[in-house]
């Protein structure tokens, strides 16, 4: 089983990719094999072979999506030039965009279109949470950037004074209960009690997977294992106090999550089976865990990073300048010749006018031809 089968992935073809799959599991044949087929052999291309065991009417349906989601990247990709004024684009990027299908036969879906799809949906998903990983430093980095910026703009007093709200914030937030090790049985009893209104002394794993597998596929999908963290989140995170980062609750989601992950999803297809979660709460990381260093103990960037970061900011910034000099540079040139132009214009007008003018003084006294006879 393949875990994108079940949940948004965010990917950008996401539509595509589930509208896919909801047709070939319409199919009675592909339906077995997709449930029956581990993560290895899914990457190794074994399912996509099996299209060519599909029914017509499933296969015409898919040619259809396939003519569909070209359209639609090419819409895209017309679009985009235009918002660049029509400039040509990267070539590499613009083949990027299509690596989820075999874009050089735009109107049949076949093995290899399958192939694609699941093999480019598997790699970006797995590279999907570092992404958010560096999205989330990058974060960070700016925020304690600006953060100095601001404090070299107030004098002395005043700065002291920031210093030490920014410190009490510090403090406020770090103020907690005790967060419990994510997946562990302290932390799903509290769940069963706070959120299922058990009685914690009646804790039962089997029951308690059933309950969480909330959309009945008979896995924990990374969306549902989310969720089973809230109440940990909330005691560290409030909305709308200042000492309480939104975005620095769901870096702590996902840390959670692939924690958990890492430690119960032992064939790695990104979903917890039933058999899975059993064989977790024999361990004892879930009977004795260790304490769970939250993320303002654990600092998303290291002083070597920040420098980096700032020394970045600092080029980009006197790249922009030098952009900006040059654009203004220019301005000033295409000013200068348009009141040459101008002046220029002027001239010419005086002297048409000039040359006008003399001739009518010619014409005026030039006296007028005689006939002959009179």
């Amino acid at each position: 089983m393949i875990f994108f089968f079940f949940q948004d992935t965010g990917l950008h073809y996401d539509r595509y990719l589930r509208e896919v799959i909801d047709f070939l599991e319409k199919d009675q044949h592909f339906r077995e094999k997709l449930h029956n087929t581990d993560m290895e052999d899914i990457k190794q291309g074994k399912l996509a072979k099996e299209l060519d065991f599909v029914g017509h009417q499933v296969r015409t349906k898919l040619d259809e999506l396939k003519r569909q989601e070209v359209n639609r990247l090419r819409t895209l990709i017309k679009a985009k030039q235009d918002a660049e004024g029509g400039h040509e684009m990267n070539h590499k990027a613009l083949l990027k965009q299509f690596e989820y299908m075999n874009h050089m036969n735009p109107h049949t879906f076949e093995v290899e279109d399958l192939d694609k799809l699941i093999q480019s949906a598997t790699n970006d998903l797995e590279n999907y949470d570092q992404k958010r990983h560096e999205e989330f430093k990058r974060y960070e980095m700016m925020k304690e950037h600006e953060r100095k910026e601001h404090l070299k703009n107030l004098d002395e007093e005043h700065r002291k004074d920031e210093e030490q709200h920014y410190e009490e914030l510090r403090k406020k937030h770090a103020d907690h209960p005790k967060i419990n090790h994510p997946g562990s049985q302290d932390q799903l009893k509290e769940v069963w009690k706070e959120s299922d209104g058990l009685d914690p002394n009646d804790f039962d794993p089997k029951t308690f997977f059933k309950l969480h597998d909330t959309n009945g596929d008979s896995y924990i999908d990374e969306q549902e294992l989310e969720a089973l963290f809230t109440k940990e989140l909330e005691k560290m995170y409030r909305p709308n106090l200042d000492e309480d980062d939104m975005t620095e609750m769901e870096e702590e989601r996902l840390r959670m999550r692939e924690h958990v992950m890492n430690e119960v999803d032992t064939n790695k297809d990104r979903l917890v089976s039933l058999e899975e979660f059993l064989m977790s709460t024999n361990k004892k990381e879930f009977l004795e865990p260790d304490s769970w260093e939250t993320l303002e103990q654990a600092p998303a960037y290291t002083d070597e990073e920040m420098k980096l970061f700032e020394e970045q900011l600092a080029q980009e910034e006197s790249n922009l300048n030098q952009k900006n000099s040059d654009l203004q540079k220019q301005k000033e040139e295409l000013e200068r010749q348009q009141e040459k132009l101008n002046a220029q214009k002027a001239d010419e007008s005086v002297l048409v006018c000039f040359n006008v003018l003399s001739d009518l003084r010619i014409s005026q006294h030039t006296p007028s031809p005689t006939i002959s006879g009179q």
